[in-house]
């Protein structure tokens, strides 16, 4: 019967006077038009049927699932298959006196099949990765990282089965001579798999998440992870340029992820004024009294005087010289006055590490360090807490008769009037 209905068309144009070999010619033109036609204009109905169906589900869902498959064209690749399948069935009624060109017919439609599979497979892993990004728990996961493995492996597979069906080999014996070229395999996909085993100890380890401000000094980049590939890894900078870094250089490479900071109570200030040392001498009675018009430092000013007398009275201290028993100095009392300071200012994080430390001597002079934090961690906020702890401190230092380290400065370097 099947047969019977392949020469219909052929009978028919024989009927007409003309010869076998045009007959046959003509036969698969009409046909091939016939089909591709009947197929046109089947997708196209296929498509608006789902089209319209999709986006009356997408109405009606509570997820938003479905509002990526048709923004990423999954209703439109699958409208192809059913068109696809009808030219399979035509093939043997156009070619059935062209045996050879059927067969490569056939294979050309079975990778076109492939091909679509592949289109639809992408669409659908695309849709889960759009999906994915507008939940909270993995906003800041590197979910492209993962699509771009599974459609690695997709198109290995779907570029195997099409050498299967050009070469009529079966598809496992591929797999089997994959053993013998593995080592150029290897060299061929080097970067994927670096990337691949990169991004999969980055997601393990939590080292890098979308959203983290990270610093990575050899690739100059200084800001935050806007992106997380298999291969690349984006970070805006503060500047606004964009820095890609290689995904296994976060684990071959060291960087600094400033997360830490971020989720912590505080942002640590961390810097130092340079004291001039032939500033720094021994209080005298005067200087206390002076001192003492200090609010901030005036109750340990008067307590600690009173220790350091009687324990020099007890022990019969010769005061003549002040470097004989106990002795406050310049330094050590603006060293007490910045940490009250600091005590006192509400933009500094008392839970934290605060301390005023005096760190070894330099050519320039003694180094007075301040280590806290602050509670607002905003980079511009952070800069104005700090500017203003350092202009005041800086401000106070000359009611300590105390120097900041400085150049000299020549006569001759400046503007003359």
């Amino acid at each position: 019967m099947e047969k019977g209905l392949h020469r219909v068309l052929y009978d028919y144009l024989l009927k007409t006077g003309i010869s076998e070999s045009f007959a046959s010619y003509l036969n698969l033109f009409i046909v091939l038009v016939v089909a591709l036609i009947f197929a046109y204009f089947l997708d196209l109905i296929i498509w608006k049927v789902l089209r319209s169906i999709s986006l009356k589900l997408a109405r009606k869902s509570k997820t938003n699932f479905d509002n990526f498959l048709v923004i990423n064209k999954a209703p439109r690749f699958l409208a192809h298959i059913v068109p696809l399948f009808i030219l399979f069935k035509f093939i043997p009624f156009a070619f059935f006196h062209f045996e050879y060109g059927g067969e490569l017919a056939l294979k050309g439609l079975q990778i076109l099949f492939v091909v679509l599979t592949l289109y639809i497979v992408k669409s659908l892993f695309k849709s889960i990765n759009d999906y994915l990004k507008t939940k909270p728990r993995f906003r800041d996961k590197p979910m492209d990282s993962y699509i771009q493995v599974f459609m690695i492996f997709a198109w290995f597979i779907g570029i195997l089965t099409i050498f299967a069906i050009i070469t009529d080999v079966l598809i496992w014996k591929f797999f089997t001579a994959l053993g013998a070229g593995s080592a150029v395999i290897l060299l061929i996909f080097k970067d994927s798999i670096l990337g691949l085993v990169a991004s999969i100890q980055v997601s393990i380890n939590d080292m890098v998440r979308i959203g983290d401000w990270i610093t990575f000094e050899k690739y100059g980049a200084d800001g935050n992870v806007s992106e997380i590939t298999l291969a690349t890894v984006k970070v805006q900078n503060f500047d606004k340029t964009i820095t890609t870094i290689p995904t296994y250089a976060l684990i071959s490479d060291s960087f600094k992820n400033w997360r830490g900071m971020e989720v912590s109570g505080g942002r640590r200030i961390k810097r130092a004024l340079i004291i001039r040392q032939k500033s720094i001498r021994f209080l005298t009675d005067e200087d206390m009294e002076s001192f003492k018009k200090i609010q901030l430092i005036q109750p340990y000013l008067t307590t600690r005087n009173e220790q350091i007398s009687a324990y020099n009275k007890t022990h019969e201290i010769n005061k003549e010289l002040p470097i004989n028993g106990r002795n406050l100095t310049n330094i050590g009392v603006f060293r007490k006055y910045v940490n009250d300071y600091l005590e006192s200012n509400s933009a500094i994080n008392k839970g934290m590490t605060l301390m005023v430390r005096q760190l070894a001597p330099t050519p320039q002079g003694i180094p007075l360090e301040i280590y806290a934090f602050s509670s607002d961690k905003r980079w511009e906020n952070y800069e104005y807490i700090m500017a203003d702890i350092f202009d005041h401190l800086l401000a106070a230092l000359p009611y300590f008769d105390l120097e900041v380290f400085e150049l000299p400065v020549s006569l001759d370097s400046l503007p003359s009037n």
